[in-house]
């Protein structure tokens, strides 16, 4: 059985600069060092969410990476979503997952 992890990365810190792109190569690189694959969708997505009685928008790209489904894996993404917090200085980091049936 695997899980899709999708993962969603901003392009600009809370003032409005820009995020230098290596965070991001940094970030598809360890992914890919680590399960051999990820998918990235550069098209940029547009977030809109509410904090703390204040609205944010955010600029986005989605990263995928189809994986086994295992406790360790879904620790190891636990453990990630907050390096990727840190990484690029966001409240939040919106990481979904769901099972996929690959043929």
């Amino acid at each position: 059985m695997f899980r899709r992890f999708e993962i969603l990365l901003p392009l600009s810190y809370g003032d409005g600069s820009r995020i230098d792109r290596t965070k991001h190569l940094q970030t598809w690189r360890e992914l890919l060092r680590r399960f051999g694959a990820v998918t990235i969708e550069p098209q940029v997505l547009e977030g809109h969410w509410r904090h703390a009685e204040r609205e944010y928008e955010d600029a986005l790209i989605r990263l995928v990476a189809d994986v086994p489904d295992t406790d360790e894996t879904r620790a190891f993404f636990r453990a990630f979503k907050e390096v990727l917090k840190q990484r690029f200085q966001q409240i939040d980091i919106w990481v979904t997952s769901y099972p996929v049936e690959v043929f």
